[in-house]
């Protein structure tokens, strides 16, 4: 019998297998080493004390029932009082010690009393979620100097306010984990939400300086980008010009699961990577994108959202009063489309007792 040599396509084509293969396995030995990597680094949280704002609801709620199932002490801050209190009673079913304190975040005296309060109660805060936030969509035709001023008291000096309160005793300590919730809106501004675009992006600028500045002082600060969520906050945000087709069109951004990440899943990689002390998370696939594309091609994310602005509901009666989500509501809006933002409201307390219907 006589022995033949393997022809040139053979061997190439083994070779290109092998290659192959060896890089898939790569590929998984990184990934997994990768998760090695994150676990072991990872702090371990339980006992700390986490002040969470705007916590009462919605993302800040479900991070705080997180963190409680990591045995954390909460401090618990909104502006509503029984909300604030209907979130610290279901809380304190599931964690070691919740304390509740209605505190308006745009307010430098009453953030201050806050953090004196928190700091007598548990002897300190370990780590701080800058979570609270709040939303008008409308054209830029119907959003009034009031309405940039709400969105930059809230979500830059409601962040800017607490950091600065709970940066002494970190520093005295060297250590302290903060995270910054601000939004892929933060990254790319996109019409409609010009003025929450604005306090966001203000945000971002805060949680990456603040980040590099405190590293020496063994901070680790997390700047957490989430795209859309499902957490049935939209029936709460506020709408003008044509309240009703902006709410349809933000609802069903929100309700989803190709548009949006869920609100469970969202908070636990927040959690995660405050224990990890990651500089930056981005949630949710179209977020990531959207944030790499505009990154790379500023230009043409811009003249995109120029073209979807024409497909965009029009100013209407150029009304610039406000409308709830709640009031919004449509045919639309209720329809099985957008079940799951619902389901999310409902479980994230974004429904008042007497709301929950349909």
């Amino acid at each position: 019998m006589r022995f033949r040599l393997p022809s040139s396509r053979f061997v190439a084509l083994s070779a290109a297998g092998l290659a192959a293969g060896g890089a898939v396995a790569g590929v998984g030995m990184a990934l997994a080493g990768r998760a090695a990597w994150n676990y072991m680094r990872a702090t371990d949280l339980r006992g700390q004390v986490v002040l969470i704002t705007g916590a009462s609801r919605g993302l800040g709620f479900a991070m705080a029932q997180e963190f409680a199932a990591l045995g954390c002490r909460l401090v618990i801050c909104a502006r509503k009082e029984d909300e604030l209190e209907w979130a610290a009673e279901d809380l304190r079913r599931r964690g070691p010690g919740v304390l509740a304190i209605r505190c308006d975040v745009a307010n430098r005296d009453d953030v201050n009393k806050m953090v004196e309060q928190a700091t007598a109660h548990f002897g300190g805060i370990d780590v701080l979620v800058n979570n609270a936030g709040v939303i008008a969509v409308g054209p830029i035709e119907c959003q009034s100097i009031e309405d940039f001023e709400e969105a930059m008291n809230v979500m830059f000096w409601g962040v800017v306010y607490p950091t600065l309160a709970v940066l002494p005793q970190m520093r005295a300590r060297r250590s302290g984990r903060i995270a910054n919730i601000t939004s892929i809106g933060g990254k790319i501004s996109v019409p409609h939400l010009v003025p929450y675009g604005c306090a966001k992006f203000a945000a971002v600028g805060f949680s990456e300086g603040l980040a590099a500045e405190l590293a020496k002082d063994n901070i680790k600060v997390t700047t957490v980008v989430p795209g859309l969520m499902r957490t049935g906050s939209h029936v709460n945000a506020e709408f003008k010009g044509d309240n009703r087709a902006e709410f349809t069109w933000f609802s069903l951004g929100a309700a989803t699961p190709v548009t949006a990440i869920g609100a469970r899943r969202a908070a636990r990689s927040i959690v995660a990577a405050v224990r990890r002390g990651t500089p930056e998370v981005i949630l949710g696939v179209p977020a990531n994108i959207a944030a790499r594309v505009h990154g790379i091609f500023p230009g043409a994310t811009i003249s995109a959202l120029g073209l979807v602005n024409r497909w965009m509901p029009g100013t209407g009666s150029f009304d610039k009063s406000r409308h709830s989500g709640a009031e919004s509501e449509n045919a639309i809006s209720r329809s099985f489309v957008t079940k799951l933002g619902r389901d999310a409201g409902r479980e994230l307390h974004q429904y008042p007792a007497q709301r929950v219907a349909g």
